[in-house]
């Protein structure tokens, strides 16, 4: 049988633990204060990250790997006749995926890009469905029916502590950066079915924060069955904590992740934010 590689990038924000237990590989995406620029889990972990965010005064950019880092990575990884299934952010959000696509027709081997339509552990949750069936021994149609049910289940929500840092990269105006603040809302995000960033709640002072993204998940996701879970924030671990305590009331968890979003992603969503991924158990895409 042909070896099936997975390869993803940064913003998917896997652990060290889910990295080394399927062997999964990460293409980083670098991130920039002024001068200064930082392999994102490389030369810069989250906590020094958002210790930068808080301290500079410069705005922090990112940039995507290009696909020439990708075709060193595939050469590097696969021999001919080897299969790559390399599973990114969504196309929407960053030129990742398109970087992957051109590096797919520089090498020899058979590389298959695919596109989340997500971000964060959205990402993920589907590199390791996808890892997860390697592992035992799937077939690649098999492989890419479950990575399919995968995206097409997973539910992302999250909230943002300051409108502040979607204002400065242009998500939102001012006026409503400014309205927004003066009135303590707070705007629940989710990563839509297309791919993009856009609005699902909004919610008047921190105390109604988690009430609502707990309500979210259980409008998209049946308690009925198991669920793998990631709970993630930007240096909010209490809040982060709080989430978990309350879905836990709800779900059956069978695999569980808690960790920080990585700078590719906070760097436009800025400190205090907490979140939640969530999708039906391996165990239970097979059965849909």
């Amino acid at each position: 049988m042909n070896k099936i590689h997975i390869v993803t990038d940064s913003t998917a924000d896997l652990s060290k633990e889910q990295i080394e237990k399927y062997g999964i590989t990460v293409v980083p995406l670098t991130v920039a204060f002024g001068n200064e620029s930082y392999l994102i889990g490389v030369d810069l972990t989250a906590e020094e990250f958002y210790q930068k965010l808080v301290s500079s005064r410069e705005l922090p950019k990112t940039s995507q790997p290009s696909p020439e880092q990708f075709r060193r990575v595939y050469e590097e990884l696969g021999q001919n006749g080897d299969i790559i299934l390399s599973i990114h952010i969504s196309g929407k959000l960053s030129g990742t995926l398109s970087s992957a696509e051109t590096a797919a027709t520089m090498v020899p081997m058979k590389v298959i890009p695919i596109d989340t339509l997500n971000a964060s552990q959205g990402v993920g949750l589907t590199v390791l469905t996808a890892a997860e069936a390697v592992s035992r021994e799937k077939t690649l149609e098999e492989i890419l029916t479950l990575i399919n049910k995968s995206i097409a289940s997973t539910f992302s929500v999250f909230s943002v502590d300051t409108l502040e840092f979607l204002q400065k990269n242009g998500r939102i105006g001012k006026a409503a950066s400014l309205l927004g603040s003066i009135l303590q809302i707070k705007p629940i995000l989710y990563a839509d079915p297309e791919g993009m960033v856009a609005p699902y709640d909004k919610v008047r002072g921190k105390s109604k924060v988690i009430p609502s993204l707990v309500k979210s998940a259980l409008k998209n996701v049946s308690q009925e069955r198991p669920v793998n879970l990631s709970v993630v924030h930007t240096g909010s671990e209490e809040g982060a904590k709080i989430l978990l305590d309350e879905l836990k009331k709800h779900y059956n968890i069978t695999v569980l992740h808690m960790g920080m979003v990585g700078p590719a992603i906070g760097a436009h969503i800025g400190p205090g934010a907490v979140g939640l991924m969530i999708q039906p158990s391996f165990d239970s895409l097979i059965q849909m």
